[in-house]
C-alpha cells in the first residue's frame, strides 16, 4: 500500500524557490511510490481560525466555517505524511501556512480529548537569507505538541528572487527526502 504525502504549500508563489522544493520532493516520492496531493495555499479561500471551539460536531465539515478547508480535511485525515511548505517570513511560517494549519484544529476538535491525529511531517522552507533557527524551534516544539514524527527538513537559504534555487543543492536533498519518506525514513 503506497504511503499518502499532503503537502501544504504556503509560498504565495506558484513557480517560486519554496515551490521548486516542493516539486522535488514530491517528484522523490512519486517516484519511490507515494500519492501526494499537493495544496497551494495562496490561491485557496482560507479563513482565519475564530477560535470559536465550535468544530468538530460534524466529521464530514469539522469546522464551521465553510471554505476551502474542505478540500484539505479529507486529505488531511488519510495522510500519512504532512509537508509543510514555506518561504520564511519575519523569521516563521508564511501567513498562509499558518492560517491553514491553525485551521487542522477542527479535526481535534473530532476528538472527545482535543487529540491530533498522529502523523510525519516534512518542512520545506525557503528563503532570502539564512536565519532559520527561529523558523525550526518552532516547527520542532509544535511536531512535540502534536506528537508527529519529523522525517526531516531542507532550509533553503540565499534564494529571493523566482528561480535562485536552480542548481541549489537543497534541490536534490529534497528530492532525497521524498524518496527517503516514501519508504519510512526521514533524512
Amino acid at each position: 500500500m503506497s504511503r499518502k504525502i499532503v503537502v501544504l504549500n504556503g509560498s504565495p508563489r506558484a513557480k517560486g524557490n519554496t515551490s521548486a522544493l516542493v516539486e522535488e520532493f514530491a517528484k522523490g516520492a512519486r517516484e519511490a511510490g507515494c500519492e501526494v496531493e499537493i495544496f497551494f495555499l495562496d490561491k485557496m479561500n482560507i479563513h482565519g481560525c475564530k477560535g470559536c471551539f465550535g468544530g468538530g460536531k460534524n466529521f464530514e465539515h469539522p469546522c464551521v466555517q465553510r471554505d476551502d478547508m474542505e478540500k484539505i480535511y479529507p486529505a488531511y485525515r488519510e495522510a500519512d505524511v504532512v509537508v509543510l511548505a514555506t518561504p520564511l517570513y519575519y523569521w516563521n511560517f508564511s501567513g498562509q501556512l499558518r492560517t491553514a494549519f491553525d485551521r487542522l484544529f477542527a479535526v481535534a476538535e473530532c476528538d472527545p480529548n482535543y487529540a491530533n491525529p498522529k502523523k510525519e511531517s516534512v518542512l520545506l522552507m525557503a528563503a532570502e537569507g539564512y536565519g532559520f533557527d527561529d523558523a525550526l524551534t518552532y516547527y520542532q516544539n509544535l511536531m512535540k505538541h502534536l506528537g508527529w514524527t519529523e522525517r526531516g527538513h531542507v532550509l533553503a537559504g540565499g534564494v529571493m528572487k523566482v528561480g535562485d534555487i536552480k542548481g541549489h543543492k537543497e534541490l536534490n536533498e529534497a528530492y532525497e527526502l521524498g524518496k527517503a519518506v516514501a519508504k519510512g525514513n526521514g533524512l
